[in-house]
């Protein structure tokens, strides 16, 4: 008998034995739990929040709705468990609905083992992110993206040092990217110091205010570097480049980024460049050609300029490129073709040749082709036919003539078509509405003509966005409406349109969420409007509506955006408009005939950014609930019959930026708490009240945003209807936007900055024609972002303040009709930009400063002051050198009796190619006897 052989099959039954009775013991013991006390707290942290259906993922669903304690935390949807101690190391609950505030005593925080935290995509109540986030100190991976925390990102944060991956991206507001958050730059030092294995940095829309600390090159680890819109500023270290695993690099958005590119090494393996809107400068490194990995390059709206080297060519994956925007010149045919998989193509306010377009038509693959602002010829280029792959064509602005090409119709895989801003005739051609895939469609400020029956849209199923503005078409309703209601158009643009009613179809539109029909002669709105439930924003401004506001216009629940003015609306304002019960952001009503008080029932959900009644009747006082909207940026109730003392309390509002109160009747000082801060005013105006008292030194000096140039402070929110990528060719709104319209001017003679976004550091206080007393603060000197200060037509004396001359953006100065003494300080020729400045009718002494601006000033600024000697050539005052001075009166009926004297202001918009912002001239309204002799000295008129 073969031992050896008996032995091992002995050997194998004992084994199989063995094997058999461990499974079965294994299996008959139950799994073990999470831990009990992570389990409460996990449902403790449930418990501290509700259930909100705001989300950006279309696959978001409420993870925790399914978490009870009858179950296994480790089995619960988001939960994840360490295999062999069972304690809870990861949480992903990504877009999952949750609303409510976090605080320090959140159970989140009893959870020591957790190594991965996500909480993106949810709403936390604009609560501080807490401090104890950095007492999970395993954590690796943490992403806290678009959640709605605000305020300072703790220092706590960057004792993390286990960090691979931070994610703290800013939440869009409303769909519109807000610096909600902002991160100090110690600790982002002493992160960068304590994280060195981190691979993920993302902090776009989080304010840092700061250049980029030099020490990011020690991050060897980086792959991805995320800083888009965190107002950075000066030069980019450009070792960061060099950074051997980077792959990932967005600094997009911010305009004081400086840098140029180095030489980049063969061994680079960036796959993504994102440049757009910085300051970065001079020409592309021939060396660019090494960096074969290279897929997306978007550089626009930069400072590049020169030629594209020639090597561009070796960046064969290229698939996005967008050099939009800078100064390149040249032939860009020399590397073209190579680009085989270039698939989108923007290259907008450049300077390239003609061949250009020639070789661009040879790259069949381009599904995204813009060139906007480029001179391309008279005509849409015939060999745009090549491109049958198409998929976004925009030749926004390209000076094209002639008509509409009927070959327009082979590029049938067009999605979105912007031919806006030329100068294109004839009639739209039929051949057109055989695009059937066409998405957005933009043929605004052109000169087509011709009747246009609006059922023919109806034949695109796919059409959402339509604009027409600004034509010179005629358009119908046309007899077939029926098909509107399989219809997917959500937007029509058709502003001066030559419509004397709403187009009927529009009543059978079931997705219908924006109107834009200004300039237009409607006089009524349908009964059917105030059905559309889908409807966020309607703008009938500058047409010929009549009689009040519907209150059925409460029904529209998703109105986010309301611009009904300059039209002949009466009655009063609906109490419901910015109530809890809308989603309101916009209110614009300005220019009607509107009475009664200003609507008071604002809640504390109100969303309210903008409030404009200007230009109406209204009376009464402001009213406190005003105090609830807590996003409000920008109000403007000037020229109605308000009857109030001045609203310190506005000063609470954190957001508030303008305060337009002009031309009404406000009394009594503007000295305001210690708490009214105003923390982010850059506009106050003022003028025409019968405000009294002195100018408040310590109220004036808690305006800080109006110091020197803070952009986190001094921007502007911007408002959206849509969502990004339904914005890509629809030009009313090309950025996005809704525009602020502001205007710096009296009686009628106005210059409206149609966009104060783009003017954030218009930093204003007109004060003028009111009754205040007394002395100017020294104080006004500190405010060094003022662009414009107007404090004529009052009581002030004393010295004009030296402080003045700090005033380094000053461009207005108008100090005209007071009773201010002594002589014209030295300090302020050092104010480089002054434009216009006055001093006339006051009791100023001595010699005009000649040097500097105030050589270009004419004679009438100086008028009226008795001992002022306007001719510098004379070494001595001369008895009849001035003119006499007439002094305000301080009766009640001044700006009625005549004898009261006012200047009122024209803004010109000068812009900044001359390096100016505003420039000024006077106006007038005076007594008959006094006519001649002001025309003689201020020579004005009118």
């Amino acid at each position: 008998m073969d031992w050896t052989f008996a032995g091992s099959k002995y050997f194998l039954f004992l084994y199989s034995l063995f094997s058999f009775a461990a499974t079965n013991c294994l299996l008959s013991v139950p799994p073990t739990k999470c831990h009990e006390h992570e389990s409460r707290a996990l449902l403790q942290f449930k418990k501290s929040f509700v259930i909100s259906k705001s989300s950006y993922n279309p696959f978001s669903y409420p993870k925790m709705a399914s978490w009870n304690a009858t179950t296994d935390c480790c089995s619960w949807d988001g939960i994840e468990c360490d295999e062999h101690t069972n304690h809870v190391i990861s949480i992903d609950l990504s877009s999952s609905h949750i609303y409510g505030t976090m605080d320090a005593n959140s159970t989140l925080f009893h959870l020591k083992h957790l190594q991965s935290l996500d909480l993106a995509d949810n709403h936390f109540n604009y609560s501080q992110i807490p401090s104890r986030i950095g007492e999970i100190s395993q954590l690796r991976y943490l992403n806290l993206s678009q959640t709605y925390f605000s305020g300072e990102i703790p220092q706590q944060v960057s004792h993390l040092s286990k960090l691979l991956s931070l994610d703290l991206c800013g939440a869009f507001d409303s769909l519109v990217p807000v610096n909600l958050l902002s991160l100090k730059i110690s600790t982002l030092r002493s992160l960068i110091q304590n994280s060195t294995n981190l691979e993920v940095f993302r902090v776009n829309y989080v304010t840092i205010s700061s250049s980029v600390p030099h020490t990011f090159t020690n991050l060897t680890y980086l792959e991805q570097v995320s800083l888009y819109h965190c107002e950075l500023y000066g030069e980019f270290p450009p070792g960061i480049f060099h950074l051997p695993n980077l792959r990932y690099l967005n600094l997009g958005n911010n305009q004081n980024l400086t840098g140029k590119f180095p030489d980049f090494h063969t061994s680079a393996q960036i796959t993504t460049l994102e440049l757009d809107s910085t300051s970065f400068y001079g020409t592309l490194p021939a060396s660019i050609g090494n960096l074969n990995s290279l897929n997306w390059l978007s550089i626009s709206y930069s400072n590049f300029s020169g030629s594209i080297p020639s090597s561009f060519r070796n960046l064969t994956q290229l698939t996005f490129l967008d050099i939009g925007g800078n100064k390149f010149k040249g032939d860009l045919s020399s590397f073209l073709l190579n680009l085989n998989k270039l698939r989108t193509l923007r290259v907008g306010f450049n300077e390239f040749t003609t061949e250009t377009i020639s070789w661009i038509c040879k790259l069949s693959g381009m599904n995204d082709l813009r060139l906007e602002f480029v001179n391309i010829g008279l005509e849409i280029p015939f060999c745009f036919t090549n491109l049958t792959q198409l998929s976004i064509l925009s030749l926004y602005h390209c000076n094209l003539s002639g008509q509409i090409p009927s070959w327009i119709m082979n590029l049938t895989n067009l999605a979105s078509l912007d031919l806006g801003r030329n100068n294109l005739r004839g009639e739209i051609p039929n051949s057109l509405f055989k695009l059937e895939n066409l998405e957005t469609l933009s043929l605004m400020s052109n000169l087509l003509e011709g009747e246009l029956e609006m059922d023919k849209f109806l034949k695109l199923r796919r059409l959402v966005l339509v604009e027409l503005c600004f034509n010179k078409l005629s358009l119908i309703s046309g007899k077939n409406p029926s098909n509107a209601s399989f219809s997917q158009i959500q937007g029509l643009g058709l502003g001066l349109s030559n419509l004397n009613e709403f187009p009927h179809f529009l009543r059978d539109l079931a997705e219908l969420s924006y109107i834009y029909m200004p300039y237009n002669n409607v006089s009524s709105f349908p009964s059917w409007m105030w059905r559309k439930s889908s409807l966020r924003s309607l703008i009938v401004s500058y047409n010929s509506l009549t009689g009040k506001i519907d209150p059925q216009i409460c029904n529209l629940k998703s109105l986010m955006l309301l611009d009904l003015s300059f039209n002949n609306l009466s009655g009063t304002v609906p109490s419901c408009l910015g109530s809890s019960s809308q989603l309101l952001q916009i209110l614009v009503l300005k220019g009607n005939k509107l009475t009664g008080p200003f609507p008071g029932t604002y809640t504390k959900t109100s969303d309210l950014r903008m409030i404009d009644l200007s230009n109406n009747k209204l009376q009464g006082q402001l009213p406190r609930a005003l105090l609830n909207i807590r996003m409000l940026e920008y109000i403007d109730v000037s020229h109605n019959q308000i009857n109030d003392s001045f609203p310190c309390w506005l000063g609470t509002l954190p957001e508030l930026k303008v305060v337009a109160l002009h031309h009404n009747h406000l009394s009594g000082s503007i000295g305001c708490p210690a708490a009214c801060t105003f923390p982010k005013l850059h506009i106050i105006y003022l003028s025409h009240n019968q405000l009294s008292g002195s100018l408040p030194s310590k109220t004036i000096q808690n305006w800080k945003s109006m110091e020197a140039s803070n952009e986190s402070q001094l921007q502007y929110q911007y408002y959206s209807a849509y969502d990004y990528h339904m914005l890509a060719s629809f030009s009313v709104l090309k950025d996005g936007s809704y525009r602020y319209s502001f205007s710096l001017c009296n009686k009628g003679r106005t210059l409206v900055y149609e966009n104060l976004q783009e003017f954030y550091n218009l930093i204003v206080i007109d004060l003028s024609s009111n009754k205040f007393s007394g002395e100017i603060p020294n104080v006004i000197g500190d405010l060094t972002g003022l662009v414009l200060l107007n404090l004529s037509n009052n009581m002030l004396s004393g010295n004009i303040p030296s402080s003045l001359g700090k005033l380094s953006n000053l461009e207005t100065l108008d100090l005209s009709v007071n009773t201010l003494s002594g002589k014209i300080p030295l300090q302020l020729q050092e104010l480089t930009f002054l434009s216009h400045f006055n001093v006339s009718f006051n009791n100023l002494s001595g010699h005009i400063p000649q040097n500097m601006q105030f050589a270009t000033f004419q004679d009438s600024s100086f008028e009226g002051n008795q001992e002022l000697c306007v001719n510098p050539s004379v070494n001595k005052c001369e008895e009849d050198g001035g003119l006499p001075f007439v002094p305000p009166s301080t009766s009640d009926d001044d700006q009625d009796s005549g004898i009261f004297i006012e200047f009122d202001w024209k803004v010109v918009l000068i812009g900044y190619g001359g390096g100016l912002l505003v420039g000024l001239a006077l106006g007038n309204s005076f007594n008959r006897e006094i006519f001649a002799w002001l025309k003689r000295i201020c020579r004005v008129g009118n």
